[in-house]
């Protein structure tokens, strides 16, 4: 497990676009028929991706985490962006269709995914944060998960929000989760933008095509910069930076968050028209 170190804000002003990409971008998690993490030292989050194919894969413990197991200490949000698939906690299995998630608690020693079909895989989307009190393994489906519209096509963000993993639905210690989709025609994610010192916020892009980019935006919003993006690619974004962005079409993002609290509104507006 790879271990990445983020810049502050004194560093972030001087940095160069391949110093930005090495020090907020997450890149090359969806390996077909392995496990990949990265551990990241903002709020202790651990990032990856299951892919399996033909037999399942069992997630393990690293030892950078110097625990018997992977959960011994941690919660974890799964996602399945790909194929039908299952994750077996302990000796309950779970079957997850595309956009369903699910919530696995503190203490579960054995964890295994799987694919239905290897010729259509599933992908499962990781994030993970410490835990100081166990909840039940929940599974949320996509039909279950609460949407909320926003933005407009005149603004070119109109775009639908499904909460899996917050305050009032699935219970955790601090891990919020949940999808945004960009409707046809839209491009423009979290617009107006904001911060939360109390959070830290981490996005995962996927339905884009090969050849589609994400320009995400980061920064204090009096100096912003970009990162471009690609299909599942993940932006780390600190408590001081916004997270926003614009992409060559639609597509959708999970975002994930852990840090001080659970308030899903607890944000910090960046007027649009105090942007640079």
């Amino acid at each position: 497990m790879k271990t990445r170190l983020l810049a502050d804000p004194i560093r972030y002003s001087r940095m160069t676009t391949s110093e930005l990409r090495e020090s907020f971008l997450i890149a090359s998690l969806h390996q077909p028929g392995g496990i990949q993490m990265e551990y990241v030292d903002l709020d202790r989050a651990i990032v990856g991706m299951a892919a399996p194919l033909a037999q399942p894969l069992t997630l393990q413990s690293d030892e950078v985490l110097r625990a018997a197991y992977f959960t011994e200490r941690r919660e974890l949000g799964v996602l399945n962006i790909g194929g039908k698939g299952s994750i077996t906690v302990g000796d309950s299995p779970h079957t997850l269709n595309n956009l369903d998630c699910l919530y696995i608690g503190r203490g579960n020693p054995k964890i295994t995914f799987a694919s239905e079909d290897p010729s259509r895989p599933a992908i499962f989307y990781l994030l993970s944060y410490l835990a100081h009190a166990s909840h039940p393994t929940t599974l949320v489906r996509k039909e279950d998960a609460k949407p909320a519209e926003l933005g407009s096509i005149e603004t070119a963000n109109k775009r639908t929000i499904y909460k899996y993993i917050f305050l009032d639905g699935t219970k955790s210690c601090q891990l919020v989760m949940g999808v945004t989709h960009l409707h046809s025609g839209c491009v423009w994610n979290t617009m107006p933008p904001h911060t939360h010192m109390r959070r830290s916020e981490i996005y995962m892009y996927f339905n884009l095509a090969p050849e589609a980019r994400v320009f995400h935006l980061m920064g204090p919003g009096d100096a912003t910069r970009h990162i471009v993006m690609r299909n599942h690619d993940v932006a780390v974004s600190p408590g001081w930076s916004i997270h926003a962005g614009a992409g060559t079409s639609a597509y959708s993002f999970c975002w994930g968050m852990g840090g001080e609290n659970q308030d899903y509104a607890d944000m910090d507006a960046v007027p649009i028209e105090g942007l640079q």
